[in-house]
């Protein structure tokens, strides 16, 4: 079976060919093959929203799937499309146009749906997504903050903290569905995440919730001076100084991660180093007790390939559980496994209902 893999990005669009096939190992009867043929294609990174970028994207599209065996189904990137279980959702009309104009964020994620259902439309053929941003499975508990009426939300890498996790569990000889484990999604936006029995019932989020700084954000702020800067600038400023102008940036004086491994023995950046790691570990503690101790804590994301920054955050957890490490995202891979276990029959689809 054939299916077009659809995981557009700011500044490209990451496309693949995927051939997929049922596991020819009896023991593992719900397990299935892909092999992947990746091509990325190019559009410029504009500052404009995310929507008028959409044509573009779709020129690129065409001209990257030129040439490929016609699919058995499309799969794209789901975007923010309300609180909903995990799972592989069949893209309706209905669901494209809701993650174009979403009300809930502008992201680039929420295009994956409308661009896979016009490819699956010229085909004849059925477009999904697979475990949205907005996947909520938290806990009834989890849910509440000290403040009536603010609830805490589940919007995190949803997609590749899954994935990761399923393999992450396979390597220390757990069922995924029979296991607990925690994921630390570390890149430009981070998340940390707890997994029980296949639900994801924590998360600190990937944008502004909880967690530890990031390259270029400021991950949690003590509440005091968050306010202070509330009451100092207008909203958006807040905002871009939080998101753009913070984290590694602002303590070093830049996001860029090869040029801080380069830097990482001079006395600010060891510093910088020293802080992130002592976050992360923190954050990764506590999200380590909420479903009993894990049988395993995954590490992420784009930051998982500085090593010797890895190894730090390794010391302090692995008298906790086993760390697995997987750097860089596994988004194309999770996209055609979610697809191929509908195909081959493992699951049925999911209907999306609009919030």
């Amino acid at each position: 079976m054939i299916a077009y893999v659809i995981n557009p990005g700011t500044a490209s669009t990451k496309l693949a060919l995927a051939h997929i096939q049922p596991s020819d190992n009896p023991s593992l009867p719900g397990n299935i093959r892909v092999e992947l043929e990746k091509r990325e294609v190019s559009h410029p990174d504009l500052p404009v929203p995310f929507i008028e970028k959409l044509p573009l994207i779709r020129q690129e599209i065409w001209q990257g799937i030129k040439g490929w065996p016609r699919p058995e189904a499309v799969v794209g990137r789901g975007g923010i499309l309300g609180p909903l279980p995990a799972g592989t959702y069949r893209v309706t009309q209905e669901l494209s146009d809701f993650a174009i104009h979403s009300p809930y964020k502008d992201h680039i994620t929420n295009l994956g749906a409308p661009l896979a259902l016009e490819v699956a439309k010229a085909f004849g053929v059925e477009a999904y997504v697979v475990d949205p941003m907005s996947v909520d499975e938290l806990l009834p508990e989890a849910r509440i903050s000290g403040f009536p009426g603010a609830e805490r939300t589940s919007l995190f890498h949803a997609l590749n903290a899954k994935a990761v996790a399923r393999r992450t569990a396979y390597e220390v000889g757990k069922r995924f569905t029979d296991s607990v484990i925690v994921v630390a999604h570390l890149g430009n936006k981070s998340s940390i995440t707890t997994y029980r029995k296949g639900r994801a019932i924590d998360t600190t989020g990937a944008h502004l919730e909880e967690g530890p700084f990031t390259p270029s954000g400021t991950g949690m702020l003590p509440l005091s001076k968050l306010l202070d800067l509330a009451y100092q600038y207008p909203r958006a400023r807040v905002e871009q100084m939080l998101l753009f102008e913070s984290g590694f940036k602002g303590l070093t004086g830049t996001a860029d991660l090869k040029e801080l491994e380069q830097r990482q023995d001079e006395p600010q950046v060891k510093l910088a180093v020293k802080a992130f790691v002592y976050q992360v570990a923190k954050y990764i503690g506590s999200y380590s007790v909420v479903a009993g101790r894990p049988d395993a804590i995954a590490i992420t994301g784009g930051i998982a390939r500085w090593f010797s920054l890895v190894d730090m955050i390794e010391e302090k957890l692995s008298w906790i559980a086993p760390v697995v490490v997987i750097p860089g995202e596994l988004e194309l891979e999770a996209l055609a496994e979610g697809v191929g276990r509908v195909l081959v029959g493992h699951e049925q689809p999911r209907e999306w209902v609009k919030p």
